[in-house]
């Protein structure tokens, strides 16, 4: 009855939502934050300077000789005029020879831009066909000459083709993945296809109420949030599988009526899960505390996501595995399922923790505090061109405009000086004139754009260095300074300077991941915090949890560093990836302190606390190291994606997760729990052992070295 309602359900669902591509928006996780300078310069050209619609895709042309190069660019243009009277969303054409556009060529002749406006929304079919229209005309009409087209519109349709290119992959690799891991750790059809079935399900139901929520416009969902989501949901439903089926068999060896072993098993397994889908929901969830919109748009769809599994579950897995009957564990049989003992491994594990505590605490720390000195290497990177792992006419053509022209015409800024009257010729020529001999200005504009009514005047300023880069974005802020200070004493009335481009807005997206950052770790950690010690009862070990994770987190960006910059060659971690990164692993390494340090606590009703703890990872281990293997393939499985930040975010996401499944959680945590005896759960005591049972029955003489 249960699983019948559930596929009515999602295939209700599934008629009336539309599908997530048309919904999708990639545009928004790349913007600033609305109040940014940045926006309002943008704001303040659209008002005063409207003629300049369209997003600009640049051709780039090179020939051997100048001859041949203004040979091509007159063929060229005139294939795009025909374009152009074809299809509407062409608005335009603009090439050195027109007045006003000598920067188009370079100084030796051999290579001129031609930019191109094109009309509409870069996500929209529409805009993305006129793309390629545009580079067929133009590979077509080059000749000998070598051709590619770049520039915001360029970038744009290649941003789309790149994620579209990846996702079938991503979805299959990951599927593929988790049934080989399913299948060795259990042999068993059925419980690779209830683990399977329940993802599905929990994934279309969030992707169809998802979507029904985006076209109402109550959040975005990004390319990048839906391919998180698939690997984050496969990942989680399978470790929330993973529990209850180990439970289940568990409640089999004393119970062979099914219906009352699922309910013992349910009841063992609901704290932890529950606990778990809050820690997660709330983590994603307080990404919307964050003013850029890279990071508020993140979590509500995943909080979405995770919500729906934790409600599949507690419903529709266990119902699945009851209605499979004596089945489920084929070929084998309930009652040899049952009566299947924990690996050797584990208990070997168990013993080597009781004897050396202090020598497994110290090992430990020492291989994490290692693999955190990685982060000596550690740089950011805000180009997002560089970082596609595949080629694209976009990132070919930007090479060629930094060669030709310099790297700085890659993204020409915009400096508007705003007065409340009108701005003169001589006034213009001042400020002009200082921000010529400015620090790290290559080129000004001959003239500046006037308005209108004359009291707004934008510059076309290039900068020196590539325009993503650090040192590019660091100029931003003196600039703007420098330039306010020439317009007053230039005696420009009350003048407002802003910085308009695509510097000035990544230079804005910077300084907003940088405020959220420090508020996400704080807050992250604050729910943490709160998740455990209401779990545990106990205000000491939620304290030395999260400290745990810290240093897991820190050890994974150390060998994501080296590995990815430092070995790869990667120009920095993309920007996002750090963030991203602590929010996860946090929020996903916590699940498995939840199961280990709840079973401890429910041993400790009738063990000892060494005995306790002995059992607790005993039986918890194999669930948690076959979870984390699972969990950290999946993420691993974002390595094929080819956009850098995925890239690494898989890469760290896979290595965070290994290390705490099989360094932090089976050896660290057990560690420092042994050493704090019965105040690991301080202020909460053990409570007192039932009639009959005695403390020391395997309570080891753990090693004081």
């Amino acid at each position: 009855m249960v699983v019948a309602l559930w596929i009515v359900l999602v295939g209700a669902l599934a008629g009336v939502a539309p599908a997530m591509d048309a919904v999708e928006n990639n545009a928004a996780a790349n913007d600033p934050p609305a109040d940014s300078a940045s926006v309002h310069a943008a704001q303040l050209a659209a008002e005063q300077f409207p003629g300049s619609d369209g997003l600009p895709a640049i051709v780039v042309v090179r020939g051997d000789t100048p001859a041949h190069t203004d040979e091509a660019v007159s063929s060229i243009t005139s294939a795009i005029e025909q374009l152009r009277g074809e299809d509407s969303t062409i608005a335009g054409v603009v090439t050195a020879d027109d007045g006003g556009a000598t920067t188009l060529r370079s100084d030796g002749g051999d290579a001129q831009m031609i930019i191109v406006p094109v009309t509409g929304e870069p996500t929209d079919e529409q805009f993305q066909d006129s793309i390629h229209r545009l580079r067929e005309v133009v590979a077509d009409a080059s000749g000998a000459a070598h051709a590619d087209v770049t520039g915001p519109a360029g970038i744009a349709t290649d941003t789309v083709g790149v994620f579209r290119s990846g996702s079938l992959v991503l979805l299959f690799g990951t599927i593929l993945l988790v049934v080989i891991i399913l299948m060795v750790i259990y042999r068993s059809p059925l419980l690779v296809v209830t683990a399977l079935l329940g993802v599905g399900v929990a994934m279309r139901l969030s992707e169809t109420l998802g979507a029904l929520m985006a076209d109402a416009g109550w959040f975005d969902v990004s390319s990048q949030t839906s391919s998180i989501m698939t690997v984050l949901l496969f990942g989680v439903g399978t470790d929330y599988a993973l529990i209850i089926i180990a439970r289940y068999r568990e409640a089999l060896a004393t119970n062979q009526d099914r219906p009352t072993a699922m309910i013992t098993a349910m009841r063992g397994v609901r704290e932890s899960i529950l606990s778990s889908v809050s820690t997660i929901v709330l983590a994603m969830m307080a990404l919307l505390v964050a003013a850029s919109p890279a990071l508020r748009g993140f979590g509500p769809y995943l909080a979405l996501g995770v919500a729906s599994m934790g409600a599949v579950a507690f419903t529709f897995v266990p119902a699945l595995m009851l209605l499979f009957g004596g089945k489920l564990f084929w070929p084998s049989n309930i009652a040899k399922a049952a009566s299947r003992q924990p690996g050797a491994i584990w208990t070997r594990i168990a013993d080597l923790v009781a004897r050396s505590p202090k020598a497994v605490l110290v090992s430990t720390l020492a291989t994490l505090l290692v693999l955190s000195a990685g982060l000596i290497g550690y740089r950011e990177s805000f180009d997002f061109i560089s970082g596609f792992r595949v080629d694209t006419q976009s990132e070919a053509g930007q090479d060629a405009i930094a060669d030709a022209f310099g790297p700085g015409e890659v993204a020409p800024s915009t400096i508007y000086v705003r007065s409340t009257g009108r701005i003169t010729p001589e006034e213009w020529a001042t400020v002009r004139s200082e921000l010529v001999d400015t620090d790290g200005v290559a080129r000004v504009g001959q003239r500046p754009m006037i308005s209108d009514e004359g009291n707004v005047a934008a510059f076309e300023v290039v900068l020196t260095e590539n325009p993503y880069s650090p040192e590019a974005l660091d100029r931003i802020g003196p600039l703007t300074e420098a330039t306010q200070r020439t317009a007053s004493s230039t005696g420009i009335a009350e003048p407002q300077v802003l910085i308009g481009g695509e510097t000035a807005t990544t230079a804005d997206i910077r300084s907003a991941l940088n405020k959220d950052t420090l508020i996400l770790v704080v807050l992250v950690l604050l729910i943490v915090l709160t998740v455990l010690a209401v779990l545990l009862r106990s205000v000491l070990a939620p304290l030395y949890l999260v400290g745990t994770l810290l240093l897991s987190f820190t050890a994974t960006l150390g060998l994501t560093t080296f590995l990815s910059v430092t070995v790869g060659g990667d120009e920095g971690i993309g920007n996002r990836v750090a963030v991203y990164v602590f929010v996860f692993l946090v929020a996903l390494g916590v699940d498995y302190t939840i199961f280990l340090m709840s079973r401890y606590r429910q041993e400790l009703a009738t063990r000892s606390p060494h005995e306790a703890l002995r059992t607790a990872l005993i039986r918890s281990g194999g669930v948690i190291s076959s979870a984390g293997l699972i969990l950290a393939a999946t993420f691993a499985v974002l390595t094929t994606q080819p956009i850098r930040e995925l890239f690494q975010f898989g890469l760290a996401m896979a290595i965070g997760i290994l290390l705490d499944t099989f360094v932090v959680r089976p050896l660290l945590v057990p560690a420092v729990v042994q050493l704090l005896d019965d105040t690991a759960l301080w202020p909460s005591r053990p409570p007192p052992l039932p009639s009959g049972t005695t403390t020391s029955s395997r309570r080891p003489q753990a090693d004081r070295n």
